[in-house]
């Protein structure tokens, strides 16, 4: 079976058990530990010219914002696992570029075709009732009856580049999505950059690096965001545990969910932009302190709400108006990004519907629903085990998420042969690899989470209104 779908109008029957709905993050991770670890054969299908999901579309100086090795599949690190030598966050993990990315999941797929077990179906739809159509050609293709079907593209999130701005726009008003900036033809007297968000974060990040006077920004933040200080998620047991044993002991002392986010802030777990102002949004991407400086030399930040329609000189909003250069260049950074869908049991009687099962780790979820679908036999026993996790939004539905994904990685974690695989996988953060040199960082990072964690997830339990 070729990469790309056939021409033709003869539809046939391809013999798999299992057809993978999205060849993203998501997708390539079930799919590369479920052929790890059962004898299956599995369709990939993907509306994409290739594997990556969204990366394929994705702006070119955008970069993972956590460490290399907490994305991709089990099987293949991304990145060497190597420390960064130079720059702003010497002594960090590496974090893949755009290009790095795209070309990891190029040998990841190579990988996957190479057992014989694994076809992709790269521009062509699912269109439901087990049918797959080439969005090429139109040639149609089925899998039988017995073929489970896995939906990896639930979650899938929207980009600026494949997303309409969701607000009107005037005529002779210059607006890009964020990818734009890295082709601009000539520099604009002002930049308004629109969204709260890691893109919008990214977008100014960029500008200021080019040597943009901040002055020259307007920012549009609808909300104020919690990042997490990408120094304490770090692929190193000490370094993480220690991070988790700091949030519950947090917890325990906190009185109140704004009290325990600024004994966070305190102790250097999560970081704002404004200490002035109150985030109300904790999507919690990894953020470094070179970053959250270069944000603070912005000024002109605009919280008014969601932008409603854009003209030269004018930008109209949910609670006011501003005024910017006739000539400014509006940045579309204002994607939905996350999506928040209705948690569903990931194994259902019509699909498998993937979901993140720890948050803040999707590839590792992913994988891990994989790992256990070729491992147990009950749908009843999957979910006990690999229980959905929200993804996070608001500072209260981060503490909710993380308990929940506390609750599920106790689940798994009392499963020898699921907690001795997961301690073989790089996207595991809490794994303690075998051979691991130890020493007093980690030992004291074991100790504190083990006295801290039993009161202080309770302490988060109450503070999310969980049982």
């Amino acid at each position: 079976m070729p990469r790309q779908c056939l021409g033709g109008s003869v539809a046939r029957t391809v013999e798999v058990d299992y057809l993978v709905v999205g060849a993203g993050a998501a997708g390539m991770a079930f799919t590369d530990a479920l052929v790890d670890h059962a004898d299956v054969r599995v369709a990939l299908v993907d509306r994409r010219h290739s594997v990556g999901g969204h990366w394929l579309e994705a702006y070119p100086f955008v970069r993972l914002h956590q460490a290399s090795a907490f994305y991709g599949v089990a099987s293949t690190l991304l990145g060497g696992g190597r420390l960064q030598t130079s720059g702003p966050e010497t002594g960090l993990h590496e974090r893949a570029s755009l290009s790095e990315i795209c070309l990891y999941y190029e040998r990841v797929l190579a990988r996957l075709l190479e057992t014989g077990r694994v076809l992709l179906f790269a521009g062509c739809e699912y269109v439901g009732r087990r049918r797959i159509v080439s969005r090429v050609s139109g040639r149609e293709f089925e899998v039988p009856e017995t073929c489970r079907i896995v939906d990896a593209h639930y979650l899938a999130p929207e980009t600026p580049a494949g997303t309409p701005p969701p607000f009107e726009v005037g005529e002779g008003v210059d607006v890009v999505p964020v990818g734009g900036l890295a082709s601009l033809g000539w520099a604009h007297s002002q930049y308004v950059v629109v969204g709260s968000g890691k893109t919008g974060s990214d977008a100014c990040t960029w500008l200021l690096a080019r040597g943009v006077d901040p002055d020259a920004i307007c920012w549009v933040r609808p909300r104020d965001p919690w990042f997490f200080n990408r120094a304490v998620i770090q692929p190193d047991p000490a370094i993480f545990l220690g991070m988790v044993g700091e949030v519950m002991e947090a917890a325990t002392a906190a009185t109140s969910l704004e009290d325990l986010f600024l004994r966070l802030e305190d102790a250097g777990v999560v970081l704002r932009v404004d200490r002035g102002t109150w985030p109300t949004m904790a999507k919690t991407p990894t953020l470094a302190t070179w970053e959250l400086e270069l944000l603070r030399s912005i000024e002109n930040v605009v919280r008014q709400g969601h932008v409603r329609r854009v003209d030269p000189g004018r930008i109209t909003l949910e609670e006011g108006s501003v005024e910017v250069a006739r000539d400014a260049l509006v940045v579309h950074c204002a994607a939905r990004g996350l999506q928040y869908p209705p948690l569903v049991p990931l194994w259902g009687p019509d699909a498998i519907t993937l979901q993140p099962i720890r948050t803040g780790f999707p590839c590792f979820g992913a994988a891990l629903a994989g790992y256990v679908e070729a491992t147990r036999d009950d749908d009843a026993t999957k979910n006990r085990l690999c229980p959905p996790t929200p993804l996070p939004d608001t500072p209260a539905s981060w503490v909710a998420a993380t308990v929940l994904g506390a609750r599920a990685t106790m689940s798994f974690g009392a499963e020898p042969d699921i907690k001795a695989w997961a301690d073989t996988v790089a996207l595991n953060p809490s794994r303690i690899p075998a051979g691991h040199p130890g020493g007093p960082a980690l030992d004291a990072a074991v100790s504190r989470l083990g006295a801290s964690a039993p009161k202080g997830l309770a302490r988060l339990a109450e503070l999310a209104g969980l049982s």
